[in-house]
């Protein structure tokens, strides 16, 4: 060990202990962004970069679990992304396929897939299926993975869920725009029965949602970090909590 390693290990372990677990946001939202430039800076091709990303999810989660944190969403794919070119999308879908492999087999994460599954090739939505499906029994850290997810959305298919719900049932448009509330919608979004996010941690440098979660946010706290997500350290993550502790939530009152 340097002298740096031992300087970074002290600072942390002081952060750490004057963290109030009792002030830790319950629900985390982090966009992993910044991997390709972290692989561009380094030398590296993004597809390194990508990889370096999906192995710090684990890091991360054991800090989670370390502070009491109790859901994780973790923005991997959006539907923007869908959209790059095939020499970039299938080694990128291929690295969050072994991911969410290596969460559905560590043994202690419960996870679940939020975002539009019908726009996911094959492959990737029986991965995701197989890692709910052996999961659904686990008591840990429950890990929203955000693939194919967008804000928008988001909001079009629970809209979209809502008026088939209603459709069924022989509900009239009329009778419908009487009764429509911000709760009808929040029970057909993909993280229904989910606390919203306290905290949104986004990496790099970037200060904007980009459309995460948007309508889940409304009352987030937001934690821009300069540090792109391959390079995220414990100690990243712990200043978050700390300056998350430190703001008064006051939810629009």
């Amino acid at each position: 060990m340097n002298l740096r390693d031992l300087v970074y290990g002290l600072y942390a372990r002081r952060v750490e202990g004057r963290l109030d677990h009792a002030q830790v946001p319950k629900h985390i939202g982090v966009i992993l962004d910044g991997n390709r430039r972290w692989a561009k800076a380094s030398g590296g091709t993004p597809e390194q970069g990508h990889k370096a990303g999906a192995d710090k999810i684990q890091e991360l989660l054991g800090w989670c679990a370390e502070t009491d944190v109790e859901v994780v969403t973790l923005w991997m794919l959006s539907t923007d992304n869908l959209n790059r070119p095939e020499e970039q999308l299938v080694p990128l879908l291929g690295i969050i396929e072994n991911a969410v492999r290596a969460l559905a087999a560590d043994g202690r994460w419960r996870v679940h897939h939020v975002g539009t599954m019908d726009l996911l090739p094959a492959r990737t939505q029986s991965v995701l299926k197989e890692a709910e499906q052996a999961t659904h029994t686990n008591t840990g850290i429950l890990v929203n993975v955000a693939v194919g997810y967008g804000g928008r959305q988001e909001i079009a298919d629970a809209v979209r869920s809502l008026l088939l719900e209603h459709a069924e049932r022989g509900t009239s448009f009329e009778e419908l725009a009487e009764i429509v509330d911000v709760e009808h919608i929040s029970e057909h979004l993909y993280t229904r029965g989910q606390p919203d996010p306290d905290l949104v941690i986004r990496t790099s440098g970037e200060q904007r949602l980009s459309g995460f979660m948007l309508w889940q946010s409304a009352h987030s706290e937001y934690y821009f970090c300069e540090v792109h997500w391959p390079a995220f350290r414990k100690v990243d993550f712990l200043r978050a909590l700390r300056d998350y502790a430190a703001r008064h939530r006051r939810y629009g009152t």
